[in-house]
């Protein structure tokens, strides 16, 4: 059986995921840590199942809300810096391509290419496209690393309510007494879970990936129980 061209036979590399990979895991921790932490906060207030399910929902609209605006604004700033970058690098190649051909060059000779293979490289990726070769090589901005601001914020919106929605629905089948302990389970099941499709997605170690969530939104839903029930007996 002959072996794909286009697979190494120790692996593929994953770094084109990423950007999306950032995106999604962030929306999807986000949504399940801040809403069962809301949940667990409101519950130990005193509040009843009603008033409980309308914070969970607020909670999960709110955030998604957040999540895509905030990802939307941050990412287009990105693009826009790297929108003037091309354009500036635009003009240098228009008014001086022997500056430019000379930085290029000395971009490959800094990475071990000799003097003279340096400058035929430069000079033949700026004859087939000498914007591309400096936004990517001068730049370090290339087509899949590009910001993409509607895609990331469509990606954290979605992410993160699909992530909420998993300790807003446990609640349903939980009675007032067992709502603490439902939410919590099935949050920190689901954490561990993304923590650790992460870590392997991203080629990482998935146990430390899923541990290193866990620890933490576990001490964020603490801590938010806590005050919950401090203000809820303080308020009472």
């Amino acid at each position: 059986m002959s072996r794909s061209t286009n697979q190494h036979p120790l692996g593929n590399h994953r770094i084109h995921r990423t950007g999306w990979l950032r995106a999604a895991v962030m929306g999807a921790n986000d949504g399940v840590v801040s809403t069962a932490s809301l949940l667990l906060g409101v519950a130990a207030s005193g509040a009843d199942r009603h008033e409980i399910l309308v914070a969970g929902v607020a909670g999960l609209v709110a955030g998604a809300v957040s999540m895509a605006a905030g990802e939307y604004v941050s990412v287009s700033s990105q693009a826009d810096t790297e929108r003037a970058e091309v354009e500036l690098e635009r003009l240098h190649l228009a008014h001086d391509g022997e500056l430019e051909l000379d930085e290029l060059a000395a971009i490959y000779r800094a990475r071990g290419l000799d003097p003279h293979l340096a400058s035929q490289v430069a000079e033949q990726l700026m004859a087939h496209n000498a914007l591309d070769a400096h936004s990517r090589d001068e730049l370090g901005i290339t087509d899949t690393g590009v910001a993409r601001p509607v895609q990331a914020a469509l990606t954290s919106a979605i992410t993160f309510a699909a992530g909420a929605a998993l300790p807003l629905l446990s609640v349903l089948p939980a009675s007032q007494a067992q709502l603490p302990a439902v939410v919590t389970s099935t949050s920190l099941c689901a954490l561990a879970g993304l923590g650790a499709l992460a870590a392997r997605a991203g080629g990482a170690n998935p146990v430390r990936g899923a541990l290193r969530v866990v620890l933490w939104s576990a001490a964020a839903m603490a801590l938010t129980w806590a005050i919950g029930k401090l203000l809820g007996t303080t308020i009472a």
